[in-house]
């Protein structure tokens, strides 16, 4: 009971301190957006920002963390502390020599990789050259994202949560501080959000430094890619990486075409993407998250049904959550970029393009919440590497469909073709697994899915009707009138979320009374089957 509480207290802690990162997030866009607008030198901070974040993204934080921990665990509880610092001491000096070569080497081919992954960039000298420099400034970030990763590791290890669950915020706490008080100082203006991005990099690691030396952790330089723990680690790693690296693929396609396309069409999924980041950061993967520990037993013993109970569980609250929020950002979505980004040199044409961007993403919504869970099954029954064919295969779909649609959608095309190959994902990892494992819980899962939404669209119908009746004149495509939209779209939500909780309970949503329960902690009606 105790291990659970832990367990519970933890989740609150990651999940609060997310919300409070993406918040932070959505204020730091908001000042992009008003200080630089969507254009050519707002372009270029995105391509430059991605580029180090795609080293970030595939040998940091949770590929990292995944593998890290584990073996730290294993080791702190098998041979003592004395050897998990000294296997600490290891991968924090792996990762600091590799990501720093990584580091020098991309400064000194950045041109090259610009080139490479924004070569519509090479049209316009002035934004190629500015793309060159952002990115030269924010490189070094790698490196202390990488540090910061292993130290979440440590502490989590060590049942410390708080440090670095909050540390995302600071990070961005500094782009906004840099971007207001910085970017009137400097010749490029734009320059000031790539500093940012390196001074909240450095402040990520600082703050978690004191918890690691008051848990008794003290550095050495210790270079030692033949140790034990290190070279299970990379084995772990492996498939991580490998999946990492095709969803950052993904990403760079994107990327990519973009960069063909008019100024602007890059922030536009940008934005928008951060918007469909927000419920699949605070409910759909924390959801899913929640499901993983009684999944993993039951795969470890061999208890099939069990495990399928929970994933029919799991799959389902998930789209009790993605379904609503996929039906509310797209009929609210141009309230949305409006109150949020529209203020400054951002105007009402990047609020259409963004919106625009935002309705196609939003369409994949549960799709990209439902890969992760279902990807996550076959991790538990020790596949690994099913999950990375599917995700190829997704990927080889997304460059067609994008080539294809970006024609005729422009950059509303490239937002589409992810939707649709990440439903194309989970639709084969579902039918894979339910080759070797059993049905699924299908018709249970239906009906969920056919009672959530029907009320969701109630609720699209009342939260539209919140957020435009008595709306007068272009109020979601004209600037200013902050408190007015704060009111109109407030309503909206608000009316929307009343009416599906009222739905929900008239329909008899398993998945609500689930929720229902946790949040005003009533106890169930006899045992549940899954802790």
């Amino acid at each position: 009971m105790r291990r659970h509480k832990g367990i519970a207290r933890a989740a609150g802690i990651i999940g609060a301190s997310t919300l409070m990162s993406r918040i932070m997030g959505y204020v730091r866009d908001m000042v992009m957006s008003g200080l630089f607008g969507a254009g050519m030198m707002t372009d270029a901070y995105i391509a430059a920002f991605r580029i180090p974040n795609y080293l970030i993204r595939i040998f940091g934080e949770g590929t990292l963390n995944a593998s890290f921990v584990p073996v730290f665990t294993e080791t702190l509880n098998r041979k003592g502390r004395e050897h998990a610092w000294d296997l600490a001491n290891v991968v924090i000096t792996v990762i600091f020599t590799i990501l720093s070569l990584f580091v020098i080497l991309g400064m000194i081919f950045t041109p090259g990789l610009v080139k490479a992954i924004t070569p519509g960039f090479t049209k316009d000298p002035m934004q190629f050259n500015l793309t060159v420099l952002l990115t030269r400034i924010i490189f070094p970030v790698a490196v202390f994202v990488g540090l910061s990763a292993a130290s979440m590791g440590i502490l989590n290890s060590l049942n410390h949560f708080g440090s670095p669950a909050i540390a995302p915020s600071f990070f961005n706490l500094m782009i906004i501080l840099s971007a207001l008080f910085l970017s009137p100082h400097l010749p490029v203006p734009i320059t000031s959000l790539a500093i940012g991005v390196l001074m909240g990099g450095l402040l990520q690691i600082s703050v978690q430094v004191p918890f690691l030396i008051r848990k008794g952790f003290r550095f050495r330089y210790r270079l030692d890619l033949a140790h034990q723990g290190m070279r299970k680690i990379f084995s772990l790693m492996v498939p991580g990486v490998i999946g990492q690296s095709v969803l950052q693929i993904n990403l760079f396609i994107g990327n990519l075409l973009a960069s063909f396309l008019p100024a602007g069409s890059i922030t536009y999924l940008f934005f928008a993407d951060r918007l469909v980041q927000f419920p699949l950061a605070v409910f759909g993967f924390s959801a899913a998250t929640a499901m993983l520990p009684a999944l993993s037993v039951h795969a470890s013993n061999k208890n099939i049904p069990e495990m399928v109970e929970t994933l029919s569980k799991a799959m389902r609250m998930v789209l009790f959550l993605m379904i609503p929020s996929m039906i509310g950002l797209l009929v609210l979505k141009t309230p949305i970029v409006n109150t949020l980004f529209q203020r400054g040199s951002f105007g009402a044409a990047a609020t259409q393009g963004t919106a625009s961007a935002l309705m196609f993403y939003s369409l994949g919504l549960w799709a990209f919440a439902e890969v992760r869970m279902v990807a996550q099954t076959f991790y538990a029954v020790q596949d690994t590497w099913t999950p990375m064919k599917v995700a190829a295969l997704s990927l080889l779909v997304n460059l067609l469909l994008s080539l294809f649609l970006m024609r005729y959608l422009q950059h509303s095309g490239l937002a589409l073709a992810n939707s649709l190959s990440s439903m194309l994902n989970v639709s084969v990892l579902i039918w894979i697994l339910r080759r070797r494992i059993g049905p699924l819980q299908g018709r249970m899962i239906f009906r969920s899915v056919i009672k959530i939404f029907s009320a969701s669209l109630v609720m699209g119908i009342f939260a539209y009707y919140g957020a435009y009746h008595g709306v007068e004149g272009n109020l979601w495509l004209s600037s200013g009138h902050a408190l007015k939209k704060i009111f109109y779209l407030g309503r909206g939500i608000l009316m929307g979320v009343a009416s599906y909780v009222i739905l929900c309970t008239a329909l008899k949503v398993e998945e609500f009374e689930v929720m229902r329960k946790w949040i005003f902690k009533i106890p169930a009606e006899g045992k549940s089957k899954v802790s």
